[in-house]
């Protein structure tokens, strides 16, 4: 039983939903005296009520209140969200995200290579236009809402911990994000989406020692080994290769020094992605030309990791890690309904997008604590697993002692340990399996 990070998450438990949900209960004014609703047991009403049912109601949430030891009417609860409110559960989550529960890394070899793999990506969610004021989003016609909260997470996959969790107004471009200029260690690897692509960035980055990986801009200049600026399409089917790997500069100022690599796709996938381009820019009222649509052909990524440290055909399987973010982000809305609520009043809406994302990143602790070390781990299983025992550790919780908080998540290690793994596939193999089988032909050389 990993004690360590169990002994983590408890004092981290306690100190972000009982010390700092009262510290900011006052501080915001949503407790001006003593009452029986502190901000303690407010936070944990909404955090594991919504935790254990995300489609929870006022009445069901008021069960989940006398479990923590708070006895309230649905009316009582409704009245409580408000502006002061929605400060303290704000104040809470940052508090959560400051808090970074690693456990200890899974066996994959290829990630051993760096001294971390960072992911870094963002997800938005539509806010009531009411609070344009409190997060902006980027429109006010159509579809696009003029409210938006942007949840920006930077996740090293080795031990699994939210390294950087931040939150963003909606209209905020990834490039500019708090996560994208943050310090990694040297020896780590960083993968991240177009949204992120930043020479500079990446030039900073190669600069402190920290790998990169990403797809390569569309609009990105590629110089060659003598400094002559090529079209990257005619480039390679001038190589008449299906694999090509080339020394290149990025970009007309920065000139960043890299390796281009670059894969045939089969016609099949080049048509599909053809047939994307097309209905985004059908979409955005534009058209896409000529040279965007013979790129379809390719798979084309750049890095600056030595080939002694990072080969073409091992790049082309480590570039699917990045989606493992993306997965996170489906979790927390298919299962947590972080951007799903009852009500049509904004700041009660607001409160409980606030709670259900603390929710997540409690919820993210416990897996690590009880799965991660399996490189076979089904976050979708887990969730499930961690939401069935959500009351049993708020009560441990809000008992004071900390030895039955201690046993309440023990019992869910044991159970997440237990089972929450992914069935292998044949035709369509999961990422871990992918990952395991470039370590298998390593060996066979």
């Amino acid at each position: 039983m990993p004690v360590t990070i169990l002994s983590q998450i408890r004092a981290a438990l306690q100190k972000v939903l009982t010390t700092v949900a009262d510290a900011a209960a006052q501080d915001t004014g949503f407790v001006r005296r003593v009452r029986k609703l502190t901000g303690a047991t407010f936070v944990q009403t909404l955090v594991w009520g919504w935790l254990a049912e995300p489609n929870a109601t006022l009445e069901e949430l008021t069960q989940t209140a006398a479990s923590v030891g708070v006895s309230l009417s649905p009316q009582g609860l409704d009245r409580r969200f408000g502006p002061s409110a929605a400060r303290c559960l704000q104040r809470v989550l940052e508090a959560a995200m400051g808090e970074v529960i690693q456990s200890e890394a899974a066996v994959l070899p290829i990630l051993q290579r760096f001294a971390g793999v960072y992911l870094l990506d963002s997800s938005t969610i539509g806010l009531p236009d009411a609070l344009a004021s409190v997060w902006a989003g980027c429109g006010g016609s159509g579809t696009t809402p003029r409210a938006a909260l942007k949840v920006q997470v930077r996740w090293e996959m080795k031990g699994g911990g939210l390294s950087g969790l931040s939150l963003a107004a909606g209209r905020a471009h990834d490039g500019s994000s708090e996560g994208q200029p943050a310090a990694c260690a040297r020896g780590a690897l960083r993968l991240a989406d177009l949204g992120y692509f930043s020479l500079k960035v990446l030039k900073a980055l190669d600069r402190d020692g920290v790998y990169w990986l990403s797809r390569l801009q569309a609009q990105c200049a590629v110089f060659d080994g003598s400094g002559r600026r090529q079209e990257v399409v005619d480039w390679l089917e001038e190589n008449g290769e299906e694999e090509v790997e080339l020394r290149v500069q990025l970009g007309e100022q920065e000139r960043v020094a890299c390796r281009l690599l670059a894969e045939r796709v089969s016609e099949g996938v080049a048509n599909q992605r053809r047939r994307r381009l097309k209905a985004e820019a059908k979409r955005r009222g534009q058209t896409v030309s000529q040279q965007r649509l013979k790129r379809a052909d390719w798979t084309l990524l750049v890095t600056n990791c030595p080939a002694e440290l990072l080969i073409l055909k091992e790049a082309l399987v480590l570039r699917r890690v990045r989606w493992q973010i993306e997965l996170l982000f489906k979790l927390w809305k298919s299962q947590g309904k972080v951007d799903e609520w009852r009500s049509q009043k904004p700041w009660r809406i607001l409160c409980e997008v606030y709670a259900k994302l603390l929710a997540m990143v409690v919820q993210h602790w416990l897996l690590i604590a009880g799965c991660w070390q399996a490189v076979d781990r089904s976050l979708h299983k887990g969730a499930q697993t961690v939401r069935k025992h959500a009351l049993h550790v708020a009560s441990g919780l809000a008992s004071g002692c900390g030895q039955r908080l201690q046993e309440a998540l023990e019992t869910v290690v044991r159970c997440l340990r237990a089972g929450c793994r992914m069935n292998r596939r044949k035709t369509q193999p999961n990422t871990y399996q992918l990952l395991l089988a470039l370590a298998e032909k390593e060996g066979l050389n």
